[in-house]
């Protein structure tokens, strides 16, 4: 499919994809209500999406002053981007606890395809390939991770909501183990860095799907790719293509299923990603 332009060679412009008050504002995003685009700005976290200004204005007035007030401060909360500082906070604490000579908090939450097969003897633990996001192999590697996944969180929950962004954040995990079993299986690796490249490859998509200028996500994506295959640094790049590849398809899920009703073809996909992954992990182990 060819995107029409106009006589100058630029896109076309279509009014559907910028916001219905500030027409110079490109967004993806509807108002669940009257299912006009609205931007960042305009918009008010609900239930289910978010509202325009004029849908909240009637809203409001049709609603009680004190069941207002309560309904706000909950706004004020779901726009705090929570399930970032949680990620943060849980995984500082426990990468630091796993660096503590004597404790072998590592050796328990590592990953290795080794522990999707029994066959190979070690026992069988798949629930590593999640654990691993929670061990780092110093302070340099869980602080470069988390201060990643900070800024990128901030920006990016609050436009996904919390059950969006821990999905993305944990499949694109998961896919980052899968990718390391299919391209590099029996090496131990640690870290969050599946999980980081996948916020980079949706925040890339996203990104792309608004119209924001993505040439510096694709600068830092550029060289974090390279570097894992500079001879001396000890990357797991194989982790990185696979959170990658699995963030930039949820990012594209999200972008092209953002209408209130598309959220049952939304939440499918998403579950459709995850058995997935799970049944590339099996066919690793098996042909491993």
């Amino acid at each position: 499919m060819t995107t029409p332009h106009d006589s100058a060679g630029n896109p076309a412009h279509n009014p559907e994809d910028y916001c219905y008050r500030h027409p110079d504002r490109r967004s993806f995003v509807l108002c669940q209500r009257c299912l006009r685009t609205v931007c960042p700005e305009c918009q008010t976290p609900a239930a289910v999406g978010v509202i325009c200004p004029e849908c909240m204005k009637a809203q409001q007035q049709a609603t009680p002053p004190r069941v207002r007030r309560a309904a706000s401060a909950v706004r004020r909360l779901d726009s705090r981007p929570l399930v970032t500082y949680w990620i943060v906070g849980i995984t500082a604490v426990v990468s630091l606890a796993a660096i503590i000579p004597g404790v072998p908090l590592r050796n328990w939450l590592a990953f290795n395809s080794a522990f999707l097969d029994p066959a190979w003897g070690v026992g069988w633990e798949p629930w590593r390939a999640l654990t691993v996001l929670l061990v780092h192999s110093g302070i340099w590697h869980v602080g470069l991770n988390m201060l990643a996944v900070w800024m990128i969180g901030r920006s990016l929950e609050p436009l996904l909501g919390h059950g969006r962004f821990l999905a993305l954040y944990l499949l694109s995990g998961l896919g980052g183990s899968v990718g390391v079993a299919l391209i590099a299986p029996g090496i131990w690796v640690v870290g969050a860095s599946g999980a980081v490249f996948g916020l980079l490859g949706a925040l890339l998509v996203i990104g792309r799907h608004i119209g924001a200028n993505i040439t510096g996500i694709l600068i830092v994506l550029g060289i974090n790719l390279v570097i894992g295959f500079i001879p001396g640094f000890y990357v797991a790049w194989q982790a990185h293509i696979g959170g990658l590849v699995v963030g930039a398809l949820l990012g594209l899920i999200f972008a092209r299923t953002r209408r209130a009703d598309q959220r049952g073809q939304q939440l499918a996909l998403l579950v459709g990603t995850g058995v997935a992954l799970v049944v590339l992990a099996v066919v690793a182990a098996i042909i491993h």
